[in-house]
């Protein structure tokens, strides 16, 4: 069976979605190509090749012979995007700098001296400057046979300034035959400032993608300790093999998976399962690369490095999944692929048809009437459509601390059916707090300051909540005679020769501490409910018990009543104990309820909703969630989480509100529908007024559209659209 490898790479000069088809299409006619999509989002190629018969070399030359550019080097594509991204914005500033006189000029003081002049030289500037790349891109696509919104912007915008410039130096050429010169300057800058803009904001979001992948990475250290020969040795984690004996000291980042070998400590795996909790680690436990180490150092027998740690894997999954997300297809860009061919060919055939009917006047008659058909055929009510709404839209979202990073979001949200969330910071808080505590003594302030001096010398997470439960309790810090933290179990600390302690049910058992009948129903209910618990004692006795746990947020049963009654079925995913999910679950009405799943699981649940017809969103906070994340049709992440699912997540909840989830759905609803009103009209605008343009109601009523005319009504139409796109301010 022949070796098929498969890669990522980066993909220089696509435009639009119909470039991304072009690329996809050129690699897929290959030999030796199994697979080939590219995600114009993204702007990558995820390629599936036999090397035996094709090489990357290869396809970048086919790449290259198409007209673009196949980035091989990560480091050389994320600075092109980078010096892509700023050069664009420079490009749409100075557009609008120049547009905006020139619009002044063009609707209020066409009178003043050289008024035709300055428009012109202002045009040139925008489109030489400004707009050069649609003119290099539309002939490219032009002559390869696809018609894209780059082609139709180069058309228009050309047309548009050469009969300018030849009414601006021949004037007399028209009004010889009584109609006064005209000219549309102020069309083709205010096109070219207007489509830069919407450019401008696609590239916003699909800047956005790489930085995700780019924070997994960091969280793999630079190097690591590996014993060899009795030696320790610092080398590079991607030096390190199966077998190998790697020592771990406190606060370190584990470098690759592993049994823990010697040793014992707490390890924090908030990145995998989303927990906050650190898990106690013994010989012959596994450990993760870019977990942390908390306290006490071990060795561990490497199992795993590079892309087969769970890490790597995690990264791999995160590159593959926003790779598969099929291409962002504009409307606009579907139908002028469409569009603009028969535009063309309509502006011909009114020429020829005028030139053969038209009489005495049949040349100006055909002039006018083909450069009204282009000119009323201009995409900038077509250009404005998405953009407005999207700008409104976003807006809004923003007011409501909802960060909505890319159209395809807006798209997907309103169609979704399921939901799938985690728990930890999603529906909780994700802090650890005391909920409730037995005490067996009385809580006078002696017992009271031993306990929060023990709290505070120890380095648990757990005793984070205990000490802020605490801090109105008058307790103070003493002085002990020794203290100890014993890793796995708890801490002591001896005071006038006594030792008390505090920690698990393994601490307890240390002492030999009996939990009183009067206690145990109370532990047993903490138990069920998912509760940690910590025991506080002394040599002699248990003196209480405290239930710590991480409380659900006030916000989260209203948020899946609302999503519920939207017809939206809402599902548990955690990486947390079933007792705690299904407790959770149980508490906010929830049905579908899966626990303990690793970051692949997470990922192959959300494939598998989707495999039987579902349009699923998923909502998450941690490095745990970031496959899910990125597989699901719409992400989302809170704002309080990591940076890493916030990266990979469409849209960003800034105040780890849930409720806001439901808001956001509606939200979406509204500016997808303003979207295709925008659409629809900007597009039966063109179809109603071209026939208008082209003269077919000269012949029975007089009518021929000057290209005055035409200009003013393409002018109307972007005004329409803008204002269909700002009703959505009023919407609720």
């Amino acid at each position: 069976m022949n070796k098929v490898n498969t890669h990522i790479i980066i993909i220089g000069g696509m435009s639009c979605a119909g470039c991304a088809i072009t690329v996809e299409n050129t690699v897929k006619r290959l030999h030796g190509v199994e697979a080939a999509a590219v995600n114009f989002a993204s702007g990558k190629l995820t390629v599936s090749y036999r090397p035996d018969s094709i090489t990357l070399p290869d396809i970048q030359k086919a790449v290259h012979a198409a007209g673009y550019e196949l980035i091989l080097s990560t480091s050389k594509g994320e600075e092109a995007d980078r010096l892509h991204y700023g050069r664009l914005k420079r490009q749409t500033a100075l557009a609008w700098l120049l547009a905006t006189p020139l619009l002044i000029i063009g609707m209020a003081y066409m009178h003043l001296p050289y008024a035709c002049y300055i428009m012109m030289a202002l045009a040139l500037c925008i489109m030489l400057l400004c707009g050069y790349s649609f003119y290099i891109n539309g002939i490219r696509h032009a002559m390869r046979g696809n018609a894209d919104m780059d082609t139709l912007v180069a058309l228009s915008t050309s047309i548009a300034f050469l009969f300018s410039l030849f009414n601006t130096v021949y004037p007399g050429f028209l009004s010889e035959n009584g109609i006064a010169p005209p000219v549309y300057y102020e069309s083709a800058g205010v096109i070219i400032a207007f489509v830069l803009l919407g450019k401008l904001l696609e590239e916003r979001a699909k800047n956005s993608a790489s930085s995700a992948i780019r924070g997994l990475m960091e969280l793999q250290p630079r190097t690591a300790c590996r014993i060899a020969d009795g030696r320790e040795e610092e080398v590079e984690p991607g030096a390190l093999n199966a077998n190998d004996i790697v020592l771990i000291r406190p606060g370190e980042k584990i470098p690759v998976d592993g049994l823990l070998q010697k040793g014992t400590s707490s390890v924090d795996e908030n990145m995998l399962s989303g927990e906050a909790i650190p898990v106690e680690k013994n010989p012959g436990d596994k450990v993760w690369a870019g977990s942390i180490n908390q306290k006490g150092a071990f060795t561990m027998l490497t199992t795993g490095a590079g892309e087969a740690t769970m890490l790597g894997q995690i990264i791999r999954a995160v590159q593959e999944a926003q790779g598969s997300k099929a291409p962002v297809q504009r409307l606009a860009d579907r139908i002028s692929r469409v569009f603009v061919p028969v535009v063309a060919l309509t502006a011909v055939l009114t020429f020829a048809v005028w030139m053969i009917v038209g009489g005495v006047s049949s040349f100006p008659h055909a002039l006018l009437s083909a450069v009204s058909v282009l000119v009323i055929a201009c995409p900038c009510a077509l250009g404005l459509a998405t953009p407005t709404a999207l700008m409104v839209g976003m807006g809004k979202a923003a007011e409501r601390h909802i960060l909505i990073k890319n159209a395809s979001a807006l798209e997907n949200l309103c169609k979704i059916d399921t939901l799938v969330m985690d728990k930890t910071g999603t529906l909780t808080e994700g802090v650890p707090k005391v909920v409730d505590s037995y005490w067996l003594s009385e809580t006078d302030s002696f017992y009271l300051d031993i306990l929060y001096t023990a709290e505070m010398k120890s380095e648990h997470p757990l005793s984070n909540a205990i000490i802020d439960w605490m801090k109105d309790s008058g307790a103070s810090v003493i002085e002990p005679e020794l203290f100890e933290s014993i890793t796995g179990h708890g801490v002591c600390i001896t005071l006038n020769n006594n030792v008390y302690w505090a920690g698990n049910r393994a601490m307890l058992e240390k002492f030999h501490a009996h939990i009183p009948e009067a206690m145990t129903k109370q532990v047993e209910r903490w138990g069920e409910n998912g509760y940690s618990i910590v025991f506080y004692g002394n040599e002699t006795a248990l003196l209480a018990g405290i239930a710590v746990c991480d409380i659900v947020k006030p916000t989260s049963y209203a948020t899946v009543k609302v999503l519920t009654r939207q017809g939206i079925d809402v599902h548990l995913l955690t990486g947390d104990s079933p007792q705690s999910a299904h407790n959770v679950a149980a508490a906010l009405g929830i049905t579908y309820v899966r626990a303990g799943v690793l970051p692949q699981e997470k990922e192959n649940y959300i494939k598998a909703l989707q495999a039987t017809g579902k349009i699923v969103a998923m909502v998450g906070d941690g490095i745990n969630d970031s496959q899910a994340l990125a597989r699901a049709d719409v992400s989302v992440a809170m704002g309080k989480g990591t940076d890493i699912a916030m990266d990979v997540a469409m849209l960003t909840l800034m105040t780890s509100d849930p409720l806001l989830l439901p808001y956001a759905i509606r939200l979406s609803k509204q500016t997808v529908r303003l979207i295709r009103q925008n659409l629809f009209w900007a597009f039966i605008f063109n179809l109603a007024g071209i026939p208008l343009a082209a003269g077919v109601l000269y012949p029975a009523f007089g009518i021929l559209l000057n290209p005055m005319i035409a200009s003013a009504a393409m002018a109307f139409s972007s005004v329409a659209v803008v204002t269909n796109s700002l009703r959505l301010k009023f919407m609720n």
